[in-house]
């Protein structure tokens, strides 16, 4: 786990450097997820955990994750919304690629890191 922890925080670093955020935004998730805080330049605003990432959702999308990290299912978030569960599916996977998030699990974490940092959702 420790060799592990050690590349991920290699590959963190060279993604930060390339610019290639999307992919920085997953290591330092995968990092989160192993126990590990992600170090680097922009470690505190570059992983998905960062509560200014949640701006730049569409309302439509912020309302879907905060449904999510209430613990709804696709269904009654699109019950909740009257929208289709498909509408509902299709943002869902926007805003875990805006995010840089791949579960609800990391959402949730992402939604409330945000509510305990004072972010407006």
């Amino acid at each position: 786990l420790r060799e592990a922890r050690t590349r991920l925080g290699e590959a963190l670093l060279g993604f930060e450097s390339c610019g290639a955020r999307m992919w920085a935004r997953q290591t330092g998730a995968e990092l989160r997820a192993n126990g590990a805080a992600p170090a680097g330049a922009g470690a505190a605003d570059s992983g998905p955990a960062a509560a200014g990432e949640l701006a730049r959702l569409t309302p439509q999308q912020l309302r879907i994750a905060r449904l999510v990290a209430e613990g709804a299912t696709n269904r009654e978030a699109a019950l909740s919304l009257s929208v289709s569960t498909r509408t509902v599916d299709y943002h869902l996977r926007n805003v875990f690629a805006t995010l840089g998030v791949r579960s609800r699990v990391e959402l949730v974490r992402l939604v409330e890191q945000a509510e305990k940092t004072g972010a407006q959702l």
